[in-house]
């Protein structure tokens, strides 16, 4: 398990993903599942870059484990921004075209149908979203 805390700016998300595509090729993740990974971790930390702080500053703190044995990896996002679950959003009607759905919940919704299991909690002030998956099903 590997646990760092980053200063949630844009500018930071390549080093995030260099930490946990390290920790998956050491664990043997598929390249297909890495990249589904990596999308979900994208969009995860982006959106608390981009809308956690009012005041545009502050940590996240993301808990990598992955476990080589039951080939899945879990991922943990803890920031201390305005209280906000994402899993309240309602999906996007993707019978829409592009033009006609509302803007924003696309991302989320493209995190929740590639990983196995989301999960949102606030518990100490804190926003606690868990993202995980198997590759080998």
């Amino acid at each position: 398990m590997k646990e760092i805390t980053l200063e949630a700016k844009v500018e930071k998300l390549n080093d995030l993903l260099a930490i946990v595509d390290e920790e998956l090729e050491n664990a043997g993740c598929t390249m297909k599942v890495q990249m589904q990974i990596d999308v979900a971790v994208e969009e995860i930390f982006v959106n608390i870059a981009s809308y956690a702080y009012s005041d545009g500053s502050g940590d996240a703190t993301i808990i990598i484990d992955v476990d080589q044995n039951a080939s899945k990896a879990t991922i943990t996002f803890i920031d201390s921004g305005f209280a906000y679950n994402p899993l309240e959003r309602e999906d996007p009607d993707t019978t829409l075209s592009a033009e006609e759905r509302k803007i924003g919940g696309l991302g989320i919704f493209i995190v929740k149908k590639s990983m196995d299991e989301v999960s949102y909690k606030r518990e100490d002030d804190k926003n606690i979203f868990t993202i995980s998956t198997s590759w080998k099903k």
